[in-house]
């Protein structure tokens, strides 16, 4: 699930492409000023794509973009703008866009755009639960943008429960899925493991925001 930062301070228009790409299965933080676009891209999580609208109400739209490639000059950043004419589309891409869009546009086809530019940042295979980044492709993990060190094992038995959240996992299951069918220990070898998980991730199991165990049964995913 990639993250989305939309700049768009029409509501309308914010609330309906949220939405939008909400149930396309994206995570869509909306900013409707450029001040708070900023915040959020350099206090909060760092997006994986940014769709911008150029008309904002305190700051220019190429301000703002100017200002998140300071913060990552390879951050894919789509233009919207009601000014279709060639200059301000060339102005656009000059100063550093990735791609545009001009108003009134088709949500399909700012999808469309927006996938393209994913998969050309290597982006699209990620799932984020909070703080916690999935890089489904290299198989790798992070909390809070930092690397999690994590063993063969332990990045096997994290990506199958996470795989389906909600899904509770018996310890046969997970034992099939990350030891293989062969394996002839102890079940207990999952509660070994789902400890060295929780202690990596910071999780509590009083309070999970990640691994939760489902008494009798086994464990399962619940994000954040």
């Amino acid at each position: 699930m990639a993250r989305i930062l939309l700049v768009e301070d029409d509501p309308q228009v914010g609330e309906l492409v949220k939405r939008f790409l909400e149930k396309e299965g994206l995570l869509v933080v909306w900013a409707r000023t450029g001040r708070e676009a900023l915040r959020q891209a350099w206090e909060g999580t760092k997006p994986d794509l940014v769709v911008l609208d150029r008309g904002l109400p305190d700051l220019e739209g190429l301000e703002v973009l100017k200002s998140l490639r300071d913060l990552d000059p390879l951050l894919p950043v789509l233009l919207l703008t009601g000014k279709a004419d060639e200059d301000s589309r060339v102005e656009g891409l000059l100063e550093g866009a990735d791609d545009y869009l001009g108003k009134p546009f088709s949500l399909k086809e700012l999808l469309a755009r927006i996938k393209a530019l994913l998969r050309r940042s290597g982006k699209e295979g990620r799932r984020y639960f909070g703080p916690l980044e999935l890089d489904l492709e290299a198989r790798k993990a992070y909390l809070d943008g930092q690397p999690l060190k994590l063993s063969a094992t332990e990045t096997n038995l994290l990506f199958v429960l996470a795989q389906t959240p909600g899904r509770v996992y018996t310890r046969e299951e997970l034992l099939e899925r990350v030891w293989g069918p062969e394996f002839e220990g102890s079940e207990r070898v999952v509660d070994a493991y789902i400890r060295l998980l929780r202690k990596k991730l910071k999780d509590d199991p009083q309070a999970p925001r990640f691994i939760e165990t489902v008494v009798g049964m086994g464990y399962r995913f619940v994000g954040e």
